[in-house]
């Protein structure tokens, strides 16, 4: 064992847990009281309050470090959560913590703001750590649980975890943002960090063009495909796993913040704040930690310039600044603080009356009810963050403002900025720019700000923390209630990609178009789909293609398709273009491995009532959809490991109900590849409910849009809960699409 390490082996854990988070720090803060009495409280911030009902729900655990160093704790419970505290030394803290989380990657993930230090042992005290978390995790989890591990700090415990768990399903959030390559690229251990990540089946970023940056450095560091948000990420089985790198912008818990801004109570101290600035005409506010990406300097020269040049005046605006301290023992930090109590005290000295204060900096932090206060108190908010993965304050700010008044000023370098369009967005870089903002935000009409205020709140409400964590974990785990109908984020889906020039849109059959049924011949698409697809293929630019496991001619049969639509069947063995089908012509070695295959599933099918095998035209399907759960499954096994055995050469499919078996391997991500070759699309919708139609999800590329049918894990972004919603979205993508390309169809 390492000398830093401390001296305990093992951390002892007594329970299997379905839900684990891991993260840097714990929910709950020990403390030590005056008269020496020691517990614990809690530590609420944004992530705690999303997750605590996840949590309860799944009698999950929550895995971190207790805030003490050279201190073990034993794992206990605090509010309905268990708690599995994992140890740090002092040493540890010094490297893995202050060293290389926060004087590497913190200054390198924000763009290089202020220089990053790099030093070999720092990185081993990384690794160390990270192992440490992993295995915490890896002894916690139960056969098959969901660990979600957050932010910067544990970037290698995805793959840690899944070298020691290959049965979990692990998540992964980056709270802050990931920077492009030319960037990224200066790490010395820049692959082992995105090797790291690769353990993860879904990494979450809080903006696109995180999730962006990310996907170009694997592209440039691995030679791994990508697809859209999909990358393919070899396993050392030679199976390849598709992980999601997507955005999810986390939220605010706004409900809270605005219960608490209409209580009595707190309203009247947002007054006696007021009044103890003097009642000025507008108070300017800013609330960040203390750090170098916050944009704190510049924010105090465009103010203490507009006061010099009289464009403000002290005796009708105020700043406050709130600056609550951060990292104080790392360099940087402390620098940073010098400079800037020597800024606001120079312009307090420039600027500030006898009745009137420029300036009033409030080095430390605040009881959320007393920051509620401070918000109420405020007429603009300036985030002006040099870089930031989204900034909380901005929303704080805006659930807060529930009578509709206030200004927001917004750096476009927060991801908050890509959700509050109608705040007054600035570069603030641009200080001539920032300064004309700051006096736009001054001088609003009482009017706009209500037009704008009302929006920004509509925004933060519908997007909330809850919204964000269930988001997450239904992209990692397929689990959670489908409402029927179409959701809003996809009808504003829908509308964008129905101005696109060239469209496809690509849908499998059973499950989508048509319910599922007992027996395969009885499928139909219902009434509505089945008019919606016949509008959208009568569209000019826009075409239709039905993608199924079934051969051709049974797809023909059930499908009844529309004049002009394009069919792939047989997972995309058969493709029937625009002139005509595909013919399959087997060679001796596949007609062998067919008769073969015959054989062994005939006899698999004979040992159960309800099971069947249909043929296709370069394989076979066992059907066990009308066998019991239990059987079906004995079943599956068994048909599967005496085809790998005898004929290993076949390829394999999983879907609901049906295991498959093809000579000649392809799949419904290939046929989607080659349908939009065909159709020289621009863009391409695709709908689908099977595990099958995996393939063709992580075939779709940015400016496309995929919609998984029901539960269940899936590389789709969208959902929907059944067919009946298929056809409702067909009908909003049909009249979007009418609206912009109207008129009979000009493609053959």
């Amino acid at each position: 064992m390492n000398a830093h390490e401390p001296k305990r082996d093992d951390l002892y854990i007594d329970a299997a847990y379905d839900m684990i988070v891991v993260s840097n720090r714990l929910p709950v803060d020990y403390e030590q009281g005056p008269d020496g009495e020691t517990g614990w409280k809690s530590s609420p911030g944004g992530l705690v309050t999303a997750l605590e009902p996840v949590m309860r729900a799944a009698d999950g655990a929550w895995i971190g470090w207790a805030g003490v160093a050279d201190r073990e704790f034993d794992p206990f419970e605090y509010d309905g959560i268990n708690i599995i505290p994992v140890p740090l030394s002092a040493t540890e803290l010094e490297d893995y913590y202050e060293g290389f989380s926060n004087d590497t990657l913190w200054p390198l993930y924000h763009d290089v703001i202020a220089p990053p230090s790099f030093h070999r042992e720092w990185w081993d005290a990384y690794v160390r750590v990270n192992r440490r978390f992993a295995e915490a995790a890896a002894r916690a989890a139960s056969d098959g649980a969901v660990v979600w591990v957050q932010d910067y700090q544990l970037q290698l415990v995805p793959r840690m975890l899944r070298e020691k768990r290959p049965d979990l399903v692990i998540g992964f959030f980056n709270h802050i943002p990931f920077p492009a390559y030319g960037i990224y690229s200066q790490l010395p251990w820049r692959r082992q960090v995105i090797d790291g990540l690769l353990g993860a089946d879904v990494i979450g970023f809080q903006r696109a063009a995180d999730a962006g940056n990310f996907t170009r450095a694997v592209r440039r560091l691995f030679g791994y495909a990508t697809r859209g948000s999909v990358i393919d990420v070899p396993g050392p089985d030679g199976n390849v796993r598709h992980v999601v790198a997507r955005q999810f912008p986390i939220s605010i818990d706004a409900a809270g913040f605005e219960e608490i801004a209409r209580r009595p109570e707190v309203q009247a101290r947002a007054h006696e704040i007021r009044e103890s600035l003097g009642n000025p005409k507008t108070i300017m506010l800013g609330v960040d930690r203390l750090d170098y990406t916050k944009g704190i300097r510049h924010r105090l020269k465009a103010f203490g310039e507009l006061l010099r040049d009289g464009r403000l005046s002290v005796e009708d605006v105020t700043l406050v600044q709130v600056a609550s301290p951060s990292r104080e023992r790392v360099e940087t930090y402390r620098q940073l603080r010098d400079e800037i109590e020597l800024m606001v005290g120079r312009l307090n000295g420039d600027h500030s009356t006898l009745g009137h204060q420029a300036i009033a900096y409030l080095h430390h932090g605040y009881p959320r009810e007393e920051m509620v206060a401070l918000y109420l108190a405020a007429d603009v908010m300036l985030v002006t963050a040099l870089r930031d993965g989204m900034n909380l304050v901005a929303k704080e700010f805006v659930a807060c403002s529930f009578d509709d008044d206030g200004v927001l000023v917004l750096s476009e370098f927060t991801g908050a900025s890509d959700e509050l369009r109608q705040a007054i967005l600035v570069n603030p870089h641009d200080i001539d720019g920032l300064k004309d903002a700051m006096v736009e935000a001054a001088r609003m009409p009482r009017k706009e700000r209500a037009r704008r205020m009302r929006a920004l709140r509509k925004r933060v409400r519908e997007n909330d923390v809850a919204k964000w964590s269930a988001t997450f974990l239904k992209t990692l785990t397929g689990a959670g209630i489908i409402a029927s109908g179409v959701p809003e984020g996809l009808e504003t889906a829908i509308l964008r990609i129905a101005d696109t020039d060239r469209l496809l849109v690509a849908l499998d059959f059973d499950g989508t178009l048509a319910p599922l049924v007992d027996r395969p011949q009885d499928a139909r698409a219902t009434k509505r789909a089945r008019a919606a697809i016949e509008r959208l293929a009568a569209l000019d630019d826009t075409r239709v293609a039905i993608v199924s496991g079934r051969a051709l001619e049974s797809l023909r049969e059930v499908a009844d398709p529309p004049q002009g639509a394009l069919l792939s069947g047989s997972h995309g063995v058969e493709l029937q273009l625009d002139a005509g089908g595909v013919t399959i012509d087997l060679r001796d070695a596949e007609l062998a491995a067919l008769e073969h295959l015959t054989a062994i599933l005939e006899e698999v099918a004979s040992g159960a009532e309800g099971a069947w095998v249909e043929w296709k035209p370069a394989g076979l399907a066992l059907h066990t959809r009308k066998v019991v759960a239990e059987t079906a499954a004995e079943l599956q096994r068994v048909a599967r490991e005496r085809v790998e055995s005898e004929i290993p050469e076949l390829t394999v499919r999983t879907g609901k109900g049906v295991l498959e078996f093809s000579v000649r391997p392809s799949d419904k991500g290939e046929a989607l590849t080659r349908l939009r070759q065909h159709a020289g699309a621009s863009a391409v919708v695709y709908v689908g409910d099977d595990v099958t139609d995996e393939d063709a999800f992580a075939a779709l590329e940015n400016e496309d849009l995929g919609v998984k049918v029901g539960q269940g894990r899936s590389l789709a972004a969208n959902r929907v809960r059944s067919p009946d919603d298929v056809a409702d979205l067909l009908e909003r993508l049909a009249d979007a699409r009418e609206v912009t390309r109207g008129g009979p169809s000009r493609w053959p």
